[in-house]
């Protein structure tokens, strides 16, 4: 193979992003979440910022890395978690997905929009229980090719209302 059949053979293309993200989303909507964190490299983030983006010297919603998404796991399907009981009901839509080239060609960026439907069962007059919301952002992945298939290097959520208090993201977005 010459140096540009690789290249397009590695080369990530819409399909294969909006497969990779639509099996994220069924596995997070199915509360399949050791499954989910399959999804990621070793050395990877999962990142919801505040206003500010500079995650090393300001305040995140989320700021994750590989043990802290496994502690996130742990504690939501092993421990009575007060704030998942009971636990979120979730519906994640994907949309305007666009697959870019990344820094080598071993990478690749993925741009989307996400809207996530949340709701906890529970008698609505209980605060947070009952009561359907909604979250909508954008999304950035970083993937990288590893053992022949592409994993989520970082994920990056944007949500449009970060500024404002938010309350309760226990549940994976």
């Amino acid at each position: 193979m010459t140096d540009t059949t690789l290249e397009q053979a590695a080369a990530l293309t819409r399909g294969d992003a909006e497969r990779l993200l639509f099996t994220e989303a069924r596995l997070l909507d199915e509360w399949r979440l050791s499954e989910w964190l399959e999804l990621f490299t070793p050395d990877c983030r999962y990142w919801v910022p505040c206003l500010v983006e500079d995650p090393e010297h300001e305040p995140s919603l989320i700021y994750d890395d590989r043990g802290r998404m496994e502690e996130r796991i742990y504690r939501l399907t092993e421990t009575p978690a007060h704030a998942q009981s009971p636990p979120s009901r979730t519906q994640h839509n994907i949309t305007n997905v666009e697959a870019l080239a990344g820094d080598g060609p071993e990478t690749a960026v993925v741009r989307c929009n996400v809207v996530i439907y949340e709701q906890r069962p529970g008698d609505p007059a209980q605060v947070g229980l009952g009561a359907p919301r909604s979250f909508a952002g954008r999304c950035e992945y970083r993937l990288r090719r590893t053992e022949g298939r592409w994993r989520i290097a970082l994920k990056k959520v944007d949500l449009l209302d970060r500024e404002l208090p938010q309350y309760n993201l226990t549940f994976i977005i």
